[in-house]
Parts: C-alpha cells; structure tokens; sequence
C-alpha cells in the first residue's frame, strides 16, 4: 500500500490551495478529486457566473449607453456558454499544471475514509486502490439542499451550478432562495430579459444582510421587472409540457408561478456519509457540517477539514485561506485561522461588499463606536460613469480609533473591500485608514471619504 505524508480530498479552492503549500513545503502529497480540478467554485460557480456577469454587463451597459447605435445589439448566447467553458477549463488546467509542478500527485476517483489513516479511492475507471496517509485534509465541498415542494431534475428544475450551462436564455425564471446565488444569477439573465419571481421564505432578500446594502439591490431588480416574494415558499410544484408550474403561499394568499425553468438555491449541508468521515470518528454538527478548530483539526487526529464541509460562509477564498493553514500546521509551521477578517462579496448590481463587525454587532460586544459614511452620487468618477447608487461605510472604535468594520454597496466594491480587509487585518486606525491617499478620480476615494466622515466630515460631502 503506498504511503503519503498527506492525501487531500477535493481539488477545489480549499483543496487544489492546501495542495500546492504542501508540495510548496516538501510534503508528499496526493490529491483526489472525483470531477475537474477547481471544484464547483472555478468549474461550476464562481468563475463561471462572473464570466455570464461580466458578458451580459457589457452588453447591458451599451443596450443604455445613448450614443451607442443598438439596431443589432444582441447576445449570441451559444458564443458566451462557449467563452466560459473555454474559462474554466484553461484555469483547472492551470491548476493541475501547479500541483504537478509542486510535486503533488493528482487522481481522479472518488474518495472514502477507512479507519487506520486509510482512503480507499474508486478510479473513474471503476479500480480500487488503497493509500495511507499520515494526515489527511477534507475538501470536498457541501451538497445542495434539495426541496421536497420543488425536487430538481436536472431538466427544467435545476440547482445553481446547473443552470448556468443552460443552452438558451429563459423567457421566465422562477428563483426558489434569494440568497446569493439566486440574485447574482437572476440579475444577469433579468438584464436579458427573462421575466424573474423570487421566492424567499425569509423577510428580506439576502437574509442576515443589513437592510440598507440589499435596498438598492432589490431596487433594481424591480427595475429590471422581477416580482419578489418574501415571507413566501413553494408548497408544490410540478412540470408539464415544458413549463415549471410551482403554487407559492404568499402573506397575501397563495399564487401560481409558471416558469420556463426554476433555479433551486436554498443553501448546503455537510458532506455526504459516503466520504466515510463519520465511520472514523470525525465529529459533525447538526446540518452535518464538520466541526474543526482554529487549527482547521478535527477532532480525530491528523484529519483536518477546509472549506464548505466546515460549514458557511461558503467563500472560496475562505476555503483556499483554510487550505493554507491546514497545509502549514501539516507540514510543522503553526498557523490559525482568523475569521474576523474574511470579507464577502456579492456580485448583484450593484455589488455588495463587507468585512469585520456591523454597527450593531460592534455595540453588542461592548464598543463604543464612530460611523462615517460616504455616498457614491457624491463621487465623482460614479457620476461620470453613472454609477452613483450607493455607499461605503465605515465603523471605527471610539477609543482607540481602530477599523472594526466596513460595509459597501454600490460599483466595484468587490475589488474595493480589499484595502477595507487590510485595514482590519493590521489593526489600523481610522486616521491611518483615511489619510492613506487613493488616487483621482477613482471609486476607492468614497473608502477615503467614508473613513473621514468617521473621524469627522469628509471634504466631498456637505455635513453640518
């Protein structure tokens, strides 16, 4: 039986990272992915949506730009689909040819956890091998939760990572779950004129969002014509002739959706109890998610766990952060995890973007807290590329002066949150963080404007 100082399971952000450092760090490692390397974020999720997004973008910003003629402005969709699989699949060849080049040894099979350090992998070609490890890293993602009221069929009811090789543009799109996925997927195919309803059982779109990031959101998805339903869930469902008919109870009465497809995207659990985690001993929460410490260990010694098998928020760079550390603490060099500084982004329109405390959860610890705020409509570079919905916020401890917090909606803040996540990071102060110049005209000078305002008045905007 061949031995590996490490075996990772999973080639995604958290595995195909963990990885590389270890070949990085002299480690024999193997990696086990059962599909593409790059898991379902570069293969089936993030790249490929921010491909569609992107593409439609360009086309929805000539579609209203006045001095563009538009007589024969239109999506050739097939080219699109054709882009993004070129995308994704140049980058898992890239991440292949890393690990190669890292001395990492890559199998395609599917992987089970036997006691005695052991993974059993059953190969695409239907052989078995066994290798032992001395420590082992799960990387295998999390399932989609299914609905009994809406199954997916892979035909006309589909999970997140599906609908986005769909061969056509929908006429009519039901969205069961407006969380993330659900909106950035809708937003993109609304702007292509696909007529969107949105279904979430929560209050609000975006749940656990602050308020007043999700309102320009949603108003703009009811300018691109989506009926949005909260406090709302689907009690059945059924496909006939090609049409998804869903009957949703509503606070004002149930009411039947016809759709041409439905996305369902209502979140994930834990791995599935075919990986054999749980026949080893390693400990799971109730939604099944892994339970891991700082160290990313598990409870059962020498296994560790990464990404979304540890439970949300599912972000990739979260996962490839994971992957780092667990690789480091494998190969001896102490290295923790610190969730405090994990930004999120989310790419509807326009963009949300936060990292550290919110105001409330500031005060809930014990803060004594400054705010400043900066609007785009007073910026000039949103203006001239009318872009001027939204804000940056930024929340500050009245004692020491220190960044707890900044908070975005509004163009480009995926890339803005950054220097917000920096700041966190190394403890800066609002003083620092302002008085650190950011070029003109650009959108990173609201971050500079937002970080005055919280020291006392920024110069853009009139405050008395």
């Amino acid at each position: 039986m061949e031995e590996y100082e490490a075996v990772v399971i999973g080639g995604g952000p958290g595995g195909y990272v963990a990885g590389i450092r270890l070949g990085q760090l002299g480690v024999k490692t193997l990696l086990v992915e059962r599909d593409r390397l790059g898991g379902e974020c570069l293969n089936r999720g993030c790249i490929p949506s921010k491909v569609l997004i992107r593409g439609v973008d360009i086309y929805w910003e000539a579609s209203k730009t006045p001095w563009i003629k538009k007589e024969s402005l239109r999506v050739d969709w097939s080219v699109l689909q054709e882009y993004r699989e070129r995308v994704t699949r140049r980058l898992s060849e890239g991440v292949g040819y890393l690990l190669r080049g890292y001395g990492v040894k890559v199998v395609e099979g599917e992987a089970r956890l036997r006691p005695g350090m052991t993974v059993e992998i059953r190969g695409r070609d239907g052989s078995e091998t066994r290798v032992r490890a001395e420590n082992i890293v799960i990387a295998v993602g999390g399932e989609h939760i299914d609905l009994p009221a809406i199954p997916r069929d892979g035909g006309r009811i589909l999970g997140s990572t599906q609908i986005l090789e769909i061969g056509e543009i929908p006429g009519r799109l039901l969205i069961v779950g407006g969380g993330v996925s659900g909106l950035e997927i809708g937003t993109f195919f609304a702007k292509l004129g696909t007529r969107i309803t949105i279904v979430e059982v929560m209050d609000q779109l975006l749940p656990g969002i602050e308020k007043d990031l999700v309102a320009p959101v949603q108003r703009t998805l009811k300018q691109l014509g989506a009926e949005i339903h909260v406090k709302s869930k689907v009690t059945s469902s059924r496909v006939e002739d090609g049409v998804v008919r869903a009957r949703v109870e509503t606070p004002g009465g149930e009411i039947e959706v016809e759709a041409d497809y439905a996305l369902v995207a209502v979140g994930k659990r834990g791995p599935p109890e075919t990986l054999g985690h749980k026949d080893i001993g390693v400990e799971t929460d109730e939604r099944g998610f892994i339970k891991v410490d700082e160290y990313m260990s598990t409870n059962v010694e020498g296994v560790y766990a990464v990404g979304d098998a540890t439970g949300p928020p599912f972000l990739a760079h979260r996962a490839s952060a994971q992957g780092i550390v667990a690789a480091e603490n494998i190969a001896g060099r102490e290295s923790i995890m610190e969730e405090d500084a994990v930004p999120s982004a989310i790419f509807t329109d326009p963009e949300i973007a936060f990292v550290g405390l919110t105001r409330s959860e500031a005060e809930r610890r014990g803060f004594k807290v400054r705010v400043g705020r900066f609007g785009f409509q007073a910026l000039g570079r949103a203006i001239a590329e009318e872009k001027a919905q939204g804000f940056v916020r930024v929340v500050a401890s009245e004692d020491d002066g220190r960044v707890l917090g900044v908070q975005m909606v509004g163009p480009h803040v995926s890339e803005l949150i950054g220097e917000a996540t920096i700041a966190i990071r190394n403890r800066l102060t609002v003083e620092q963080f302002a008085k650190s110049l950011r070029p003109h005209p650009t959108f990173s000078e609201a971050v500079m404007e937002a970080a005055e305002a919280a020291l006392w008045k920024p110069i853009h905007m009139l405050v008395k």
